[in-house]
């Protein structure tokens, strides 16, 4: 697809372009314009024969500052709030990872798995890049990323920023753990966010396994005509399960999103957020929301309740309001605030500092751990070079990330910490992938 253009093919899902919080309907099998996705959702603990011969895991760049990374794993529940997809559930039950510096050694630890076995065979049977790629053929388990388990905080000076990660839709919030062990290895301590029944595969300590309900709520949607009275929740749910999490982090005791040596680590008042796709639209509300968010970073999402990311219409109060705190967004190519009217309405009506950001040749994926995975998935099963296009864009992956880490360190730095590279005041001849959009 060509990105810039704008008609059947810009509308369809999140594998091709789309940029919505419906992205999670087209993994699901209902996105506009027939499906992508693969349907339905996993079992626990299923695996294909086919995933498990893979010859060699795929890996994930390794982080670049001065940190070793270390991570634990944290299982919230919000005993205010029903869960809002399973009415059975009497309370609404996240799991959160958190990355941060670690000491010196960390290496002695066992490096965290990117999925977890069941998480791993959820995402196989539900994700966005199923048109090129058919569920069992990849052993999305076996990646490693680069944050250690359990490994002993850094002793640093002073407080540590803190920063949330929000998943695109049907995503797990594993699938950014190139940006957020960058992150962490720079002195941020990371808190990604599963957003239980939408993402494909939830595993709580306990053993229980949430799978996604999201086929059959687009279902019924699609069939009742309320697919936008879906939307306006799922994004309602989404900010609710992060302003919990922020209630979380000063928490003491077991009830916590940190453990006790972080919590006294992190700075309550330094604290920003991003994500990507419906991710992204998450960090830019929340941020709207939440005075507690001092910065956010909206990596391709759309912030409407639409799923065309041309469509004016049902938009959010982000857009409407716009917001006084620091904004980044950062698109693929074609997709600015000139072109898209959520991003248009958010940067008329925003009187804090915010920038537009293009990457050049890149794609709605590439934003993700997908720009690192899925050249080697198509290595691994011979797909075609305009499949991977289709994808990830056409920009070079180690160029992509590199940027993406760049300019994401530079918004956090100036914003949470006040070091200002001057990066964010203009084109720069060391990233020409990166256009500033006027």
């Amino acid at each position: 697809m060509v990105t810039a253009k704008r008609g059947k093919a810009a509308r369809r899902g999140a594998a091709t372009g789309a940029l919505v919080i419906a992205s999670v309907l087209a993994a699901a099998g209902c996105g506009p314009e027939g499906s992508n996705g693969a349907g339905g959702s996993a079992g626990p603990g299923v695996h294909s024969p086919a995933a498990t011969r893979q010859k060699a895991p795929m890996t994930l760049p390794a982080p670049t500052g001065r940190y070793p990374v270390g991570t634990v794993s944290r299982h919230l529940v919000d005993r205010q709030r029903r869960d809002p997809w399973v009415a059975e559930r009497p309370h609404r039950e996240l799991m959160v990872s958190v990355r941060y510096p670690a000491q010196a050694g960390a290496g002695r630890y066992p490096r965290a798995a990117q999925l977890l076995p069941d998480e791993a065979a959820g995402f196989d049977r539900m994700n966005s890049f199923a048109k090129f790629v058919h569920p069992g053929k990849v052993a999305w388990g076996a990646t490693r990323t680069y944050a250690h388990e359990g490994a002993p905080v850094v002793r640093h000076r002073g407080r540590l920023p803190v920063v949330l990660y929000s998943p695109g839709g049907g995503d797990p919030r594993a699938f950014g753990s190139t940006l957020c062990d960058e992150l962490a290895s720079r002195g941020y301590v990371v808190v990604t966010v599963d957003h239980t029944y939408e993402a494909p595969a939830v595993r709580f300590p306990d053993g229980r396994v949430a799978r996604s309900v999201m086929p059959q709520e687009a279902v019924r949607a699609q069939k009742a005509k309320r697919m936008t009275e879906l939307l306006k929740k799922l994004a309602a749910v989404r900010v609710a399960d992060t302003r919990f999490v922020l209630d979380r982090l000063a928490t003491p005791g077991a009830g916590s999103a940190l453990p006790d040596d972080l919590r006294r680590a992190v700075d309550p008042d330094a604290v920003g957020m991003f994500g990507q796709s419906a991710g992204g639209f998450t960090a830019a509300q929340t941020m709207h929301d939440d005075r507690r968010i001092k910065a956010a970073v909206n990596m391709d999402g759309v912030m409407g309740y639409t799923q065309r990311d041309d469509d004016p219409s049902n938009p959010s109060t982000v857009g409407t309001d716009g917001v006084d705190r620091p904004l980044l967004l950062m698109g693929k190519e074609g997709d600015t605030h000139r072109t898209m009217p959520s991003w248009g309405a958010a940067w008329a009506h925003s009187t804090g500092w915010h920038r537009d950001l293009t990457l050049r040749g890149g794609e709605h994926a590439g934003y993700t751990d997908a720009q690192a995975l899925i050249p080697q998935v198509a290595r691994q099963l011979g797909l075609p070079e305009k499949d991977v296009r289709a994808m990830i864009g056409t920009v070079a992956p180690e160029r992509a990330i590199a940027a993406q880490r760049a300019y994401v360190t530079a918004f956090f730095d100036r914003w949470l910490r006040g070091r200002d590279s001057g990066l964010l005041d203009g084109p720069s001849a060391r990233w020409p992938e990166v256009r500033f959009v006027p």
